[in-house]
């Protein structure tokens, strides 16, 4: 089939799969098989060799992985793209592929709980030694590098706390270093921020959130260089073994073709609650991107199309109160999700950060009186009245 490009929100609904390919089938057909049969012996010799192409077994390869590698490479501006089971998944093939003992990684000041942990297993069974830099600053940056660093790990906005890192100036520094950059940009979707546009090299999803959006579904997603990707694909995902699920794969199929449209919806929920919330007493601080407030707002409005729909925010008060304000709410739903149609919200300090020391976890601005909130597809104003009968 011959790909003529097309704007987003066309490419989100078709790119990768072609019905007439298919029986004309409208829906791309989900190949739960987890293996294929090969003609001759000899076609399964060439395939396994590399000399032809073709599907082998669904830990290698599947069609409807397939079509959803190539719709989220072309999403993202990449070349390439590679499903997983999980965003963590995802993480620790990249992480692993990127790194060998003793090496070192620059970290964002803030990354989600479970990197966090797989950076400290890095480091107690390789000697694989992280650092975190706020990335405010080029010569911060420069001064955080070292000579054993093999890649610089980002989060933006950064979860949970919602700092936003200038990724034109990461990759900046880092392409003097000759360092690749990989980007979490599970937060913002290739909808808002497209990091490969502005010179990072490797995109990450938790393609549980957004990709997905209806949370029915646990997977990943890798964005990069086609060499990089086939190396990943033949190392530390065959090796390893996080590969995506057919079925998994057609769920976020289907949930992509509606991301546009949820991710309008979600910041613009986002946005008319934030401005609620900075107007009330007992909320000491609000975190958005597009707050005009915020620190970040120019780097933000800058490589992002809009806001996105979570929005962190303080309490007035101590860690009890934040759980009482929790259990009181109504509809609006305590999960550590993100990204589905359900308003969720969660309290990071002791749900999706637990996992990091108290000190670490100061450091990166997670207090405990901070809540995380998920906007969902609902109306703007039930959410807001649900919160603020909570605050009462």
């Amino acid at each position: 089939m011959i790909m003529v490009h097309k704007r987003f929100e066309t490419e989100v609904v078709h790119h990768g799969y072609d019905s007439k390919e298919h029986l004309g089938s409208l829906s791309t057909p989900i190949f739960q098989s987890s293996t294929f049969t090969f003609e001759t012996a000899e076609q399964g010799e060439a395939r396994f060799a590399g000399e032809e192409q073709g599907y082998i077994y669904s830990r290698l390869g599947n069609p409807t992985v397939q079509a959803l590698q190539e719709r989220m490479a072309v999403l993202e501006n990449g070349e390439a793209a590679l499903g997983f089971s999980s965003g963590m998944a995802a993480v620790s093939a990249t992480l692993i592929a990127l790194t060998k003992a003793n090496d070192h990684i620059l970290c964002s000041k803030g990354l989600y709980g479970c990197t966090f942990g797989l950076l400290e297993i890095l480091k107690e069974k390789y000697n694989i030694q992280s650092d975190f830099d706020f990335m405010d600053n080029e010569q911060s940056l420069r001064d955080s590098i070292k000579p054993e660093t093999k890649c610089i790990y980002v989060e933006t906005p950064i979860n949970p706390t919602m700092k936003v890192i200038d990724l034109e100036m990461v990759s900046r520094v880092a392409k003097e270093h000759q360092i690749p950059v990989v980007v979490d940009n599970t937060f913002s979707s290739p909808y808002l921020q497209r990091p490969l546009d502005l010179g990072c090299d490797i995109v990450i999803h938790s393609a549980t959130k957004y990709i997905g959006g209806h949370g029915d579904v646990i997977a990943g997603i890798l964005v990069g260089k086609k060499e990089f990707i086939d190396e990943v694909t033949m190392t530390t995902q065959k090796d390893i073994g996080g590969t995506l699920s057919p079925f998994d794969a057609w769920l976020l199929l289907r949930g992509l073709k509606t991301l546009p449209i949820r991710m309008e919806r979600h910041s613009s929920n986002a946005e008319k609650v934030m401005e609620k919330m900075k107007q009330h007493p007992k909320i000491k601080r609000v975190y958005y991107p597009f707050d005009k407030d915020h620190p970040d707002y120019e780097v933000a409005s800058k490589q992002m199309k809009l806001g996105s729909g979570v929005i962190a925010f303080e309490l007035d008060g101590t860690k009890e109160d934040a759980q009482a304000f929790l259990n009181r709410l109504n509809f609006i739903k305590i999960a550590v999700s993100l990204g589905d149609a359900e308003t969720l919200i969660q309290h990071p300090a002791s749900m999706t950060h637990a996992v990091v020391p108290e000190e670490h976890r100061l450091q990166m601005g997670i207090t405990d009186t901070l809540i995380r909130l998920s906007c969902g597809l609902e109306a703007w104003e039930d959410i807001w009245e649900d919160i603020e009968a909570s605050l009462k």
